[in-house]
């Protein structure tokens, strides 16, 4: 399997995350996965992702860089650290997931908070998000879901965080590698009964390249998504990323009223959040 069948396009980095691209084919759903990323077994199937409804190519302004001439991430694991068992993995996957104050000021618990970590999403051969059972090779995926309340004649934002921990580093590497290629797989996908996302382009980043300076790969995904709530097309984003046997993405869907800014910016505090602690509990000891 290719790593890299995807083909790259211009990407707009903010705040060293990847927050918008364009690659993969036709039309899809970026928001009808299910909110969780689904890591891989010893052949990943897929996992969620976080996209932009609108113009995908359109995205905050790149920020400065402190970073930019390095040429490693400075993050080195401790194996000792990482986690070995399910209960260790569960533990983890609450500790680094985002919680509503992560995300910014006024944001809540939306229903249903959390998912169960014995179980994660999977894209079916129809392009329908379904929930299975752990593969052998996850320990733990967790996904918590929040919001910015309508408020002022504007609709609410609803972000979603998503940690997956495994048992090594290749098997997250697989389900990144795999989450690439569903765009082109299910351009137009169908989250829920009543949620799907169109229109879907991904692009995807090594540490180093477009910008990517706060994680070993890192991947996007922008389209249009359409609910019986919220309307649409509505703007989607999710950004995915890696470090070390963790995965962790966030996934922002707009509303009336709510410009991509106001989503990006939840994304960005999300993502710090959640790769700030997840070096926080895996790192060695200087």
């Amino acid at each position: 399997m290719s790593r890299r069948r995807v083909r790259l396009c211009v990407g707009v980095l903010s705040a060293g995350l990847l927050l918008a691209g364009c690659s993969g084919g036709g039309g899809g759903d970026g928001a009808a996965k299910p909110t969780e990323s689904k890591p891989a077994d010893s052949k990943p199937t897929g996992s969620p992702q976080a996209t932009a409804s609108g113009d995908t190519r359109s995205g905050p302004p790149p920020s400065p860089t402190p970073s930019t001439g390095a040429t490693s991430l400075d993050f080195a694991p401790d194996p000792d650290r990482a986690p070995k068992t399910r209960a260790e993995g569960v533990r983890l996957a609450r500790t680094i997931a985002a919680a509503p104050s992560d995300w910014g000021p006024g944001y809540v618990r939306r229903s249903p908070y959390e998912s169960d970590p014995a179980s994660w999403p999977v894209l079916a051969s129809d392009c329908v998000w379904q929930r299975e059972p752990l593969p052998s090779t996850v320990l733990a995926s967790l996904t918590r879901n929040s919001e910015l309340p309508a408020e002022d004649g504007k609709g609410p934002i609803h972000v979603t965080a998503i940690v997956t921990v495994h048992r090594a580093v290749k098997d997250a590497d697989w389900e990144m590698a795999e989450t690439l290629e569903e765009a082109l797989r299910c351009p137009d996908q169908q989250l829920r009964q009543n949620e799907r996302i169109s229109g879907l382009h991904s692009t995807g980043a090594h540490f180093g390249l477009m910008g990517n300076f706060t994680s070993e790969d890192t991947l996007a995904e922008g389209g249009e998504y359409y609910s019986d709530e919220l309307g649409g097309p509505q703007y989607y984003y999710w950004i995915q990323s890696r470090l070390a046997q963790i995965t962790v993405a966030v996934v922002g869907r707009g509303a009336e009223g709510r410009s991509e800014e106001d989503v990006n910016s939840a994304l960005r505090q999300g993502s710090v959040q959640m790769l700030t602690r997840v070096e926080t509990e895996l790192e060695a000891a200087e």
